[in-house]
């Protein structure tokens, strides 16, 4: 198993509730692949560089994730197959790397 960042991008006139819905699919895709989501970074909506989709704006979610290599592709197509997705990268996160420990909670951040 490796680390892998999940980047996309959502339109941002999709409802809050789609917006979370779309999210939990994400997270049973890797689940469903055999691999489990460390951490989930929402950005919220920002400005992209271009226009995608005669879109100015998007919806920025980050997910750091444990997956095996082969499963990639297949989330690769499900994330091609969401309407609302404007862009996403699978990007895989180099050992020792900061972004492949698991981000620590609140408690332990305090400590």
């Amino acid at each position: 198993m490796r680390n892998y960042e999940v980047a996309y991008i959502v339109d941002p006139e999709l409802d809050e509730a789609s917006q979370a819905a779309l999210d939990e699919r994400v997270a049973g895709w890797i689940s469903a692949a055999g691999g489990k989501v460390l951490h989930v970074d929402r950005w919220g909506k920002r400005r992209m560089a271009y226009p995608i989709r005669k879109r100015q704006d998007g919806v920025y979610v980050f997910v750091q994730a444990e997956l095996p290599s082969r499963s990639t592709t297949d989330l690769e197509r499900e994330l091609r197959l969401q309407e609302p997705v404007l862009r996403f990268m699978i990007t895989a996160v180099p050992a020792g790397h900061p972004a492949a420990a698991p981000a620590p909670s609140a408690g332990e951040a305090a400590a």
